[in-house]
């Protein structure tokens, strides 16, 4: 798997600098570079090159006043000009950044403790936006607050750490993989070949820059390139979804990413506006699975106003990569449509009126192999998807296990095993599935043991150890299921109605997770399938349950 308009590895000379000396190198330009639209307020700000490495200098200068390098410190800022800021003032002076967000919610609180907690983050970089919902806390930094002296970057090893990023997984265990420089600019140079980002690129969105995808492609993937950033914040996107079709419309260029719901979004939300999207020249599609109708469905609805098809590229990726795995290319999407049971079964066979896939394409700058029991598979068999590059991360912050990475495959070693299923079918790399029960939902991940602790205790008649969570996928897209064990006579009530105990799941979850659930079945006791140590066997829920949306 490889595509040959692209060097098949990232150039040492690459790999030796930093993402930082990428900023300070261009700290004479006066283009823009970073520009926030701020729908709230109804204006737009922008920092060019230069007031930003003049910015960054200062940031840096504070932080090795009040941390030592090598230290972590948090990011809690908004979608605004001061996160980059202080993303870069992190790595300028030294640090580990821990790219978050300040909490709007008690979900959110929880998982920042867990994360705090977990990489031990002393100093929290903030603005003075976001500085108030902040919990009270001894070392805090309003960065864009900061006057006086600047200072010069501090010189990094291309091996030392630059940030830890954070999956969006569960709020009890979670899990910073840890990303260093040298990741940075391989990812960087891989997404600049991938989807073509030079200088005169507009790197346009919305993702949050605590995710992975929106750290590199609004924030590292413009510096490394020399091109520019536009940005606005997730919230003004989904509330209005014609404000991102306008963004694209109204700069040179584009490159955008967004996972598949957005494209949905988009879509359904048009309201028919005169907008010229012939000069967006990516639209990245990935962080979920990407349907075969949303791709048709934008098309039609956006083609005409000049959105050309091959723009649309799926993509595949994850953060232990940094990113960037596999997109389409030049072509735009394609797939094709397998034979439901044989590839349940383990093997891609194309047939007529069977499972319709995309796929994600082929990788740059890395190698990507399926495996099935420590050996590689041949096209057309399903396996792990295994990733090996200078864009994979040192592992996991303050963890020893190396079930994920380091892994070994024909007597080499760094292999990534993504936990996720795939095939390579002509040439192209389709994902199929995940080892494990992750919930994916609109580019949202969610662990079913969370959503399931949390059924468990929405209503007394629900039996909290009796619970599973699942994920569906349907012509309506992902969702989300709970299959629960319930008693009718709870707390000695002559009888409880299942719409109230279906309602209590449904509120509960929404208001813990934010994820309105597709579906919530009651079963008497005994109705849930177990393992045989008596836990709940979820697989076999899903095999008895995931069908019924009654």
């Amino acid at each position: 798997m490889s595509r040959p308009t692209a060097p098949a590895t990232v150039p040492e000379s690459v790999l030796r600098g930093s993402i930082v000396e990428r900023l300070f190198a261009r700290a004479d330009d006066e283009r823009p570079l970073f520009t926030h639209q701020d729908h709230l307020r109804g204006v737009e700000h922008t920092l060019t090159w230069a007031e930003f490495a003049a910015r960054v200098r200062v940031v840096a200068g504070q932080l090795r006043r009040v941390a030592a390098p090598g230290e972590r410190v948090a990011v809690l800022a908004g979608q605004e000009l001061a996160y980059p800021l202080a993303f870069f003032g992190a790595l300028a002076a030294g640090l580990v950044a821990v790219p978050l967000m300040a909490p709007s919610n008690a979900a959110q609180a929880g998982r920042l403790d867990g994360v705090l907690a977990d990489c031990g983050a002393r100093v929290w970089l903030t603005s003075s936006a976001a500085a108030a919902a902040l919990p009270a806390h001894e070392h805090v930094v309003v960065v864009d607050e900061l006057t006086g002296p600047g200072a010069d970057p501090v010189p990094v090893a291309p091996e030392s750490p630059a940030y830890l990023q954070y999956t969006s997984g569960s709020t009890r265990e979670p899990a910073g993989a840890v990303i260093p420089h040298r990741a940075i600019v391989a990812a960087c140079w891989q997404g600049s070949h991938a989807y073509a980002v030079d200088e005169g690129t507009t790197c346009a969105g919305w993702i949050p820059f605590f995710h992975d995808m929106g750290l590199i492609q609004l924030l590292c993937l413009p510096v490394f390139a020399g091109a520019r950033s536009v940005f606005m914040a997730p919230a003004e996107f989904v509330h209005r979804p014609g404000r991102w079709l306008r963004q694209l419309a109204g700069y040179p260029a584009v490159f955008t990413a967004a996972p598949n719901f957005a494209y949905d979004l988009a879509a359904d939300a048009d309201a028919g506006e005169d907008l010229d999207l012939s000069d967006v020249r990516i639209a990245l599609n990935g962080s979920e699975p990407v349907r075969p109708r949303t791709i048709e469905r934008f098309q039609e609805v956006f083609g005409p106003r000049g959105f050309r098809r091959a723009a649309h590229r799926p993509s595949y990726g994850l953060a232990e990569a940094t990113v960037y795995v596999t997109s389409a290319g030049p072509e735009g999407p394609r797939g094709a449509v397998f034979d439901r049971e044989t590839l349940a079964q383990g093997r891609a066979v194309e047939t007529d009126g069977g499972q319709e896939l995309v796929s994600v394409g082929r990788p740059v700058g890395q190698l990507v192999r399926i495996v099935q029991d420590g050996r590689e598979q041949p096209e057309g068999e399903v396996g792990e998807i295994w990733v090996r590059g200078p864009n994979v991360a040192d592992g996991y912050w303050g963890r020893g296990d190396a079930t994920a990475f380091g892994a070994a495959l024909d007597g080499a070693g760094g292999w990534l095993r993504t936990g996720d299923l795939g095939v390579v079918h002509r040439g192209d790399l389709y994902v199929t599935g995940r080892l494990k029960d992750l919930i994916v939902i609109d580019g949202r991940n969610f662990h079913p043991q969370d959503i399931e602790a949390v059924a468990g205790e929405a209503h007394p008649a629900i039996r909290r150890d009796r619970v599973a969570a699942f994920g569906v996928s349907d012509d309506d897209g992902e969702g989300a299921v709970v299959v629960a064990e319930w008693t009718r006579g709870a707390d000695g009530g002559a009888g409880v109605d299942v719409r109230e105990v279906t309602r209590a799941v449904l509120r509960a979850v929404s208001r813990e997770h934010g994820l309105t659930l597709r579906t919530v079945r009651l079963v008497p006791s005994g109705g849930l399938p177990r393992t045989s140590s008596g836990k709940v066997a979820r697989s076999a829920a899903k095999a008895r349950y995931g069908g019924d949306r009654g």
